[in-house]
């Protein structure tokens, strides 16, 4: 199951293509992964965008394989003629992907891609943002910077164009040393910059310890072998020492991860409840996890997906304070379908739910503690603060 994705690449569905593998993808980790060439992480969030408006549409999938199959017959594009069906359905998070993009991003959830190194979100409806640039790619290296305006990639403007779009673009052919331009705007200033996209690789998880013990966990986005590496450093942290687990930018990316995660500050229990075609379902935490150190998590309109389903059982369970400006919402749950042609819809089947049976989808969460956009050292030293209160310093 899926949660979110994350930098020029979407997080979509990882698994068996018939359905047994779901998914809760972010849209914004979708658009971000894949436009940039980063997997599903985001640390660096830009300012919070408005929360989507939540949809309800699904699609029947048994009309749509016919749809694909019916223009393959007629030597048409099966997966042209999934997209139109998808989009005429009105699921927001509907996305049509070839065996060749959907092969990346299965790679970009085991983290490596290849791409540029950002990740890009819809702020509005007309507008692209650069939502995280990974330290040491090509964006960073050109200068580029979270909240840069995406106008254009090789001269299409893309305001209008969803985030797998856009993303599709960004990655272009997949090829390393390949070039692309992108249309920017900062402010006042627009300019035209090209990149040459290169074979990288993403660290989900980073671990900083200040001197007074406390321990920051930040997770860019939740791919293979995230969930262990948060348990391992919340084991590692000193006696009695605080956490920040900073959840800023981050798309989100598998859910089994996200539950192993949260299971580092859980003794066991509820993390999240979804529904697949009306069927309900729920989703738990394993037993052992450290249930008294105090934890502070730092949030923003960045943190997505998988990364909101964590956040929410941390807040309704009393087991974290949070930090920052109110998330994504994106809380849909989708399920890959293998089409006719190879190429895979991912589509939306139900929703989830927090534990306390919050809904998160076009809601989002909104803290414990707000902090004006959710800026940089700024929310960090809050979240500091508020930790200290909790006894989090050694």
């Amino acid at each position: 199951m899926r949660a979110g994705a994350g930098p020029e690449f979407c997080r979509r569905p990882r698994g068996v293509l018939r359905g047994a593998a779901l998914t809760l993808v972010f849209a914004g980790v979708l658009g971000t992964a894949a436009a940039t060439g980063s997997l599903p992480r985001r640390e660096d969030a830009a300012e919070a965008a408005p929360a989507p408006v939540a949809t309800r549409a699904t699609v029947d999938r048994a009309a749509l394989a016919r749809a694909a199959a019916e223009a393959i017959a007629d030597g048409k594009s099966g997966k042209k003629a999934a997209e139109e069906f998808v989009s005429r359905s009105g699921d927001r998070w509907g996305a049509v992907y070839d065996k060749r993009e959907y092969a990346e991003f299965e790679q970009a959830l085991d983290g490596a891609y290849t791409g540029v190194g950002l990740s890009a979100r819809k702020a509005a409806p007309d507008r692209v943002e650069i939502s995280r640039v990974q330290s040491g790619g090509p964006a960073e290296r050109a200068g580029l910077r979270p909240g840069d305006r995406l106008i254009a990639v090789d001269g299409r403007r893309v305001g209008g164009l969803s985030v797998s779009e856009v993303v599709s673009l960004l990655r272009g052919g997949g090829v390393s040393g390949s070039s692309v331009s992108l249309g920017v705007e900062r402010g006042r200033a627009t300019w035209t910059q090209t990149l040459r996209r290169a074979r990288l690789a993403t660290d989900p998880v980073t671990v900083r310890r200040y001197d007074d013990g406390t321990v920051l966990i930040r997770v860019a986005a939740f791919t293979k072998g995230t969930g262990e590496r948060v348990r391992t450093a919340v084991r590692a942290a000193p006696p009695g020492a605080g956490v920040l687990l900073d959840l800023r930018g981050n798309s989100g990316g598998l859910l089994a991860e996200a539950a192993t995660a949260a299971s580092a500050f859980f003794d066991g229990g509820l993390i999240a409840t979804y529904d697949v075609d009306g069927d309900q379902r729920a989703v738990y935490a394993a037993g052992g996890g450290d249930t008294v150190r105090p934890v502070v998590a730092l949030v923003d309109g960045g943190t997505m997906s998988a990364a909101e389903l964590l956040t929410g059982a941390l807040q309704d369970r009393g087991r974290a304070v949070t930090v920052g400006s109110r998330t994504f919402g994106k809380g849909s749950v989708q399920m890959p379908s293998a089409l006719p042609d190879g190429s895979v819809a991912e589509l939306t089947v139900g929703h989830y739910r927090t534990p306390a049976g919050h809904a998160v989808d076009g809601h989002g969460i909104t803290p414990d503690v707000a902090v004006g956009g959710a800026v940089g050292d700024r929310a960090e030293e809050r979240a500091r603060t508020v930790l200290s209160g909790l006894g989090g310093a050694s």
